[in-house]
């Protein structure tokens, strides 16, 4: 060989080594997305002795324990004190996931209409949506204004530092001379009549605390005094008494549901036959190597996802056996909840029956149809309690408090 050949070579087997090299941080990267994505809750809230706990300190939404036959009565009481077991298929915990990951964002609609005698629609001018107005049930405000109108530049400051608080912070204006309010845009060039900062009260992370209320409302105050605005803020001692309820109510019903296809004894399950199944039913693989059935609105109903600690893999159509799958259900983000459990549960029996495997529930116990029932009756007494409260499952209110 010459001098090229050699060198031809060595820069070849230099790019192998670099793809190899590439592929492996990729697949450790996903690895690491799907293990957050499906973590195990570390508590059962339909299993707690007093569901909601300590308001200030909320852990993480409960998976709920499918029920089998040999359950006590569908009591509500009935799950006080009982201890759930973490399975493990050898050496290697079951995860499951806790959080749904985001929906993507739908783009503007855009009206179309024809014209008499035209062969060609015309497409209108497109509007954004109003924002959501404030909602009293869920957040905190504070009002500023100024009859000679307020820039949108001067908020920058007072956004960025809203933004490092512990809870999400919305701000809404209504700019001079439109009826229509927007989200306030700091480098939109506009003025403003009227802006409000509105604060989350309550997330999966717990109640809004003083202090965060306080700081929005103290960064409102430098900003209102430097340029001669008008500030007003809610109470803070109510509101926080507002998000103490709000958290207590959003822990009693932040419940998950499970349902698990494992191998029958020492056999393995194929993954690309479920795969099939999950696609044929209209799922979609996710980002995060998890399957995802979708709402028209881009909001997951129920996810389906490896119970070993590895994702999904776009690239790997093909990919070997596993011990088991999980059906993922979180159910104050679903709306029509129990029609839309009956599909998981459905599909869920499908993938067991294609597969050879058994429908079981985090125990390893087999899901009947009286514990399937059991279930339904409890996610029924879970959605009369959110609608009783004005928060309906999978309304806009209830994916913003189970984000």
């Amino acid at each position: 060989m010459n001098e090229l050949q050699i060198a031809l070579a060595l820069i070849g087997a230099l790019a192998v080594m670099a793809v190899v090299i590439y592929n492996r941080l990729q697949e450790r990267k996903i690895h690491r997305r799907t293990e957050a994505s499906f973590a195990r809750p570390e508590r059962d809230v339909l299993l707690d002795e007093e569901p909601g706990g300590d308001a200030l300190t909320r852990p993480d939404s409960g998976l709920f324990e499918p029920l089998s036959e040999d359950a006590h009565d569908a009591d509500p009481g009935m799950f006080h004190g009982r201890d759930v077991q973490e399975p493990h298929f050898g050496d290697t915990e079951i995860l499951l996931d806790a959080a749904l990951s985001e929906a993507p964002s739908q783009p503007f609609a855009i009206a179309v209409e024809e014209l008499p005698g035209s062969a060609a629609p015309v497409t209108q001018t497109r509007q954004p949506p109003a924002v959501a107005a404030y909602d009293d049930a869920i957040e905190f405000r504070l009002v500023l204004k100024n009859l000679d109108g307020m820039t949108a530049e001067a908020f920058e400051a007072a956004i960025m530092h809203a933004a490092a608080l512990a809870k999400p912070v919305r701000w809404l204006a209504l700019p001079l001379g439109s009826p229509v309010w927007e989200e306030l845009s700091p480098h939109s060039g506009k003025r403003y009549l009227e802006v409000q900062a509105v604060m989350l009260l309550a997330d999966r992370d717990g109640p809004a605390g003083k202090q965060d209320l306080a700081a929005l409302c103290s960064l409102s105050e430098e900003l209102a005094h430097s340029q001669g605005w008008q500030l007003r803020c809610d109470d803070l001692d109510e509101a926080v008494q507002r998000a103490a309820s709000l958290d207590k109510f959003c822990a009693d019903v932040d419940v998950q549901i499970g349902l698990n296809i494992v191998a029958r004894g020492s056999a393995m399950l194929p993954i690309a036959r479920m795969r099939r199944e999950a696609e044929a039913a209209g799922m979609r693989l996710s980002a995060t190597g998890a399957y995802q059935l979708l709402d028209n609105r881009g909001e997951v109903l129920f996810m389906l996802g490896n119970r070993e600690p590895r994702a999904f893999s776009a690239s790997n159509p093909h990919e070997p056996e596993t011990k088991g799958v999980t059906l993922l259900f979180d159910v104050p983000r679903v709306p029509d909840g129990v029609k839309n459990f009956d599909a998981m549960v459905t599909l869920g029996r499908k993938l067991a029956h294609e597969a050879g495997g058994l429908l079981v529930d985090d125990n390893l116990r087999p899901l009947t149809d009286v514990g399937i029932e059991k279930i339904r009756a409890q996610l029924a007494q879970i959605y009369a309690r959110m609608e009783a409260r004005g928060i309906a499952a999978g309304s806009r209110l209830a994916l913003r408090l189970f984000s």
